[in-house]
Formats: structure tokens, sequence, C-alpha cells
């Protein structure tokens, strides 16, 4: 087994954990519960770990953390070409009428 990442945030690792498993890489995640002990050991010590379980599979597990924890560009604005409103670009679809962006609009 392989440390791959560690975080201060169990929800940070939890996250990393499902992009892992989904792609078929079993992991294990260490030091979930010792938060009850910090302060009596340093509390880098006490951050959750994430552990690749299978050999050789250590590279591909941190090009797959490196990419889910890459800011992803939002894009610009765009305007519903059926009921005018202005959606911000992390949407697809339009809140007000469910009509979707056309592909060039959203550039994505």
């Amino acid at each position: 087994m392989r440390k791959v990442h560690t975080a201060e945030s169990m929800i940070e690792i939890a996250h990393l954990r499902n992009v892992l498993e989904s792609a078929g890489i079993p992991c294990l995640v260490r030091n979930d519960r010792l938060a009850g002990v910090l302060g009596e050991i340093p509390f880098v010590e006490c951050w959750p770990e994430l552990w690749v379980k299978e050999p050789g599979q250590e590279l591909r597990a941190r090009g797959l953390i490196e990419e889910a924890l890459r800011p992803h560009p939002t894009g610009n604005p765009w305007t519903c070409p059926r009921c005018g409103e202005r959606i911000e670009a992390q949407f697809a679809e339009c809140w007000r009428c469910a009509e979707g962006a056309e592909p060039e609009v959203r550039g994505r």
C-alpha cells in the first residue's frame, strides 16, 4: 500500500476516495478517527490519509487526485435563447424555463 494524499478535511479525503474507487482503484482511509487526540500528538499527524491498496496504481491515483483538485474554469455567462434570462456559466440549463444552452454558447 502507498499513501497518495493527506488533507486536513475528512470531506476532501472521502471525496477523493470516491473518485479513485469509481475509477477502479481500491483504496483505504487512515487516521479518520484521530481528531480526538488532537493536542496530544502534532496536528499534522492527525490528518486523514488516503492510501492505494494495489501496487502499481499510485501514479494513476495521483493523476486522478490532481485532476479532481484542479480548479475548473467557469467560462462566461450566457443568455437563454428561449426566455432571455441571464444564466451563470456553470449552469447548462436555464433555471426559469429549463432550456439548455447551445453547445457553442456554453463552450463545453
